[in-house]
């Protein structure tokens, strides 16, 4: 995306009483973000759900030097800029309505695995629930799989620690900028995980950790996964508001049991009580419930013997795919310099030889 762009993309996150949602109804009526500040207010003002004082604050808005700093920001220490509607950003985030517009990512993992988990969990927790988080992510080692959660004391720190222990990629979801690192005590932690996952913000780098940030922290951990679990909380906890925002973008979430009356674990008995919550008891539960088929190794083998035997330029468009999925047919293009016409019948070749799938968006990905 070139600079201008990105200019206009990210001061629509700056401008008052405009949210994401309200971001997503702009671009739905103009073609590109630029438009909606070159945009008359009366145009602006008949919108759905705008009006005289949305539609001023877009025409009053004058803080570009301030986004233009921010870019510089991100150049300056190699953060990605991810923005909703481009294929860089998060798909499975994309289909929730109040997503971040901008996303700002520091790291190397694939927002797009095919396999996402999102685990979160109460501050304080118990010996029972460090064994929970120890046994799972342990399970989850031998799948390919990303692991999301917020780098809050407790459990989520020691879903990092596993994660990082057991070379799982995963991703802290922050609730502040980058100038800022909540818990200071997860610093060493959240530099040790930029080599395999990485840390993510929808907020500009010098927003402070705020409270009020973390619940708006929660939806991203929430609508970047397939699942949520959650692993002791008690009735109020945080991680009830994480799954409640799951259970709201229709993911599926997962809770561990505890004893009845166990404060711990209250929260986690409630949301399996209210039907809002799968229990399961291990990570072989989890793995049966979200249908992860064991590694097919001969598959693999298979697929190797196809890649040998390809033509020149199959391998071409093949290596392009691997190397930058999920990538559409233009993208393959500019990298290429093929014509669209013709990779597309490459595609449609390696799709045949089961060396390539496509995915909701005209986007192509490898199998393996």
């Amino acid at each position: 995306m070139n600079e201008d762009l990105l200019l206009y993309h990210i001061a629509l996150t700056k401008i008052p009483q405009i949210g994401d949602i309200q971001i997503g109804i702009l671009l739905k009526q103009f073609n590109t973000a630029e438009e909606i500040f070159k945009a008359s207010k009366r145009e602006l003002e008949h919108l759905p759900g705008f009006g005289a004082v949305r539609a001023s604050q877009i025409k009053q808005f004058r803080d570009f030097d301030q986004v233009k700093k921010e870019i510089e920001f991100v150049h300056k220490n190699h953060i990605q800029v991810l923005v909703k509607g481009f294929v860089s950003y998060p798909h499975r985030l994309e289909n929730c309505i109040d997503s971040p517009h901008v996303l700002y990512y520091k790291g190397n993992a694939n927002l797009n695995e095919d396999k996402i988990i999102s685990i979160v969990g109460t501050r304080t927790p118990t010996e029972y629930g460090r064994e929970r988080v120890s046994e799972l992510v342990s399970t989850l080692a031998s799948h390919t799989v990303l692991v999301i959660s917020g780098l809050a004391y407790g459990i989520d720190t020691m879903v990092h620690k596993e994660s990082v222990k057991n070379k799982i990629p995963t991703i802290a979801v922050l609730g502040h900028g980058f100038d800022y690192l909540y818990p200071f005590a997860n610093k060493e932690l959240a530099t040790s995980m930029i080599g395999n996952g990485g840390l993510l913000t929808e907020f500009f780098h010098a927003t402070k950790p705020d409270k009020q940030n973390f619940p708006r922290r929660n939806r991203v951990v929430a609508g970047m996964s397939d699942a949520i679990v959650v692993v002791e909380s008690s009735e109020k906890g945080g991680s009830l508001i994480t799954a409640d925002i799951g259970n709201s973008y229709n993911k599926d979430v997962l809770a561990y049991p505890g004893r009845a009356l166990d404060e711990h674990s209250s929260g986690c008995n409630q949301l399996i009580r209210q039907h809002k919550a799968n229990l399961i008891t291990c990570g072989k539960d989890l793995v049966e419930f979200m249908n992860w088929a064991p590694i097919n190794h001969q598959k693999k083998i298979i697929q190797q013997e196809l890649f040998l035997v390809l033509e020149v330029n199959e391998k071409i468009i093949y290596e392009i795919i691997r190397e930058k999925q999920p990538i559409s047919i233009d993208e393959i293009s500019y990298t290429s310099s093929m014509k669209p016409s013709a990779i597309a019948a490459i595609i449609l070749s390696l799709e045949m030889k089961s060396l390539v799938v496509s995915f909701p968006g005209k986007l192509f990905k490898t199998t393996n």
